[in-house]
């Protein structure tokens, strides 16, 4: 009798099971795609200067609201995982004439040189020199469609194809790109200079190729010279302090790691037969039990400790990550940097991003951009699901060169204007 009383509360009982599943489940989705999170202007960090007052009137998705898709751009991860498998939504394809160069020590440096579809808003000839992230070229994605988008708005653009990436170009020294070797892009920009002497240029790094850019201004006051700006997206600044950072799991940075290092793997043994055959130019320390531990690499510390940093001969990992990262030559450029990363990006350690706060403190010519989401070059806009073609970081990067170019013009034009009155007089 007191069995079939019961029986009715059983319904009861397991409908209170679901709700509270539907419960569980919908907070794991509000907590791993981040939809509490405020959307907000990003956080500029720079000094009160008269450029600084000119880029923000000039700028306005400086101060204006990022605003991501609505259901999964809050979520860092997300921006970095469509940004590495997709690249973007319906990205053109603009045309290119490839050019080689090659190198003293035998290798074959390639870029791809897109002309102006348009002309720019000051009518110069202004060219971007860019340098893609790690093992990418002038045929990703994320590169087509910023480019598309520059050649509209009046700028010559060169894109660095990074030594080894391109699948279709074999090596011709057993030589490939490294973190922060600086000689293809050396060479890329002296033969834009050449080429294009009445040109000037906006310097683009993206990841891996920011701090190549970097470090390329810094090295020399003398490649500087033409340069309007140079804008970085999404790096790291220190090597060095960035490979703790790398073997943590929080962010799922080790998961990222392993993905990486796979992706290096697969490159270095596309090209093993010139980087580790019977090569009298290859390096004396790069033998063949490096090459099987290549194969049991898991982390791209490994492959730069047993491969990459052989490539130049330094004596250690630590040397290697010292002597190739930019964080000792930012201080060294002089013209106007704008150094942009993400808050959510999984990638970058936030105790990295003391190193830009402090640089653009101290420095007139330097501003870090720093908004909530976008995760690692990502930085989709949308209203709810489907992403836009083109990101806010594309039109961030041009909107800031063209306000340093009308920023550059006007000067020129009343320097002009006081020595027409000083010959007056």
């Amino acid at each position: 009798m007191s069995a079939m009383l019961e029986t009715p509360e059983l319904p009861a009982v397991f409908d209170g099971v679901k709700l509270a599943a539907v419960a569980a489940v919908l907070y794991v989705i509000v907590r791993c795609l981040n939809l509490k999170s405020p959307t907000a202007p990003p956080e500029l960090i720079y000094q009160d200067s008269a450029l600084a007052r000119f880029l923000l009137k000039s700028c306005p998705l400086l101060t204006k609201e990022y605003i991501p898709p609505l259901i999964w751009g809050k979520s860092g991860h997300i921006q970095t995982a469509l940004y590495g498998k997709m690249g973007r939504v319906r990205s053109p394809h603009p045309y290119g004439l490839r050019k080689y160069l090659t190198m003293p020590d035998g290798a074959t440096a390639t870029f791809d040189l897109f002309e102006p579809r348009s002309e720019h808003c000051i009518g110069e000839d202004v060219t971007m020199v860019i340098c893609p992230g790690i093992a990418n070229h002038s045929e990703k994605q994320y590169i087509r469609t910023f480019v598309d988008y520059a050649q509209k708005n009046g700028y010559r653009c060169a894109v660095l194809n990074h030594l080894g990436a391109l699948p279709n170009i074999e090596l011709t020294s057993p030589r490939m790109f490294t973190y922060g070797c600086t000689w293809e892009f050396g060479a890329m920009v002296n033969y834009i200079k050449k080429t294009y002497p009445q040109t000037q240029l906006v310097v683009v790094g993206f990841s891996l190729g920011g701090n190549i850019v970097c470090k390329y201004l810094g090295e020399n006051q003398a490649n500087q010279e033409r340069v309007l700006c140079c804008v970085s997206v999404c790096q790291g600044y220190s090597a060095l302090r960035a490979q703790e950072t790398f073997m943590q799991w929080d962010h799922c940075r080790r998961f990222y790691n392993f993905l990486m290092a796979d992706n290096m793997k697969k490159i270095i043994l596309s090209h093993r037969q010139v980087l580790f055959g019977d090569n009298m130019k290859k390096p004396q320390n790069l033998s063949d039990a490096d090459l099987s531990k290549l194969y049991t690499a898991t982390s791209l510390m490994q492959i730069d400790d047993n491969v990459m940093r052989k490539f130049h001969g330094y004596n250690s990992l630590k040397e290697y990550y010292e002597e190739e990262s930019c964080l000792h030559y930012l201080h060294r450029i002089y013209v106007p940097l704008l150094l942009v990363n993400a808050a959510d990006d999984p990638l970058v350690h936030e105790s990295l991003l003391s190193i830009p706060r402090a640089l653009s403190e101290k420095r007139e010519n330097v501003m870090h951009v720093l908004p909530l989401h976008g995760g690692h070059l990502g930085f989709f806009e949308g209203s709810v699901l489907f992403p836009e073609p083109l990101t806010w970081m594309d039109k961030l990067v041009v909107q800031y060169a063209n306000a340093i170019c009308q920023w550059e013009k006007t000067k020129s034009q009343c320097s002009d204007t006081e020595q027409a009155v000083s010959g007056q007089e």
